[in-house]
């Protein structure tokens, strides 16, 4: 499942981070905490490695 915004990009490369033993748990907050939370490092690798050309910063709420 590829990122749908640059946000959820840099979201899920955090969160990949820390499963990697790279960062800490306690870096993480707000939607990098559920991604590492509820994900796995394959889904958190497909996410992060999305190209972000094209890629909004943010999603509107209404999406």
């Amino acid at each position: 499942m590829p990122a749908k915004s640059k946000a959820q990009q840099k979201a899920a490369g955090a969160a990949l981070s820390v499963k990697r033993g790279d960062s800490k748990v306690s870096d993480l907050k707000g939607a990098s905490k559920e991604m590492y939370d509820s994900m796995t490092e394959k889904e958190l690798e497909e996410i992060a490695s999305t190209d972000h050309d094209g890629l909004p910063d943010k999603l509107d709420n209404a999406d």
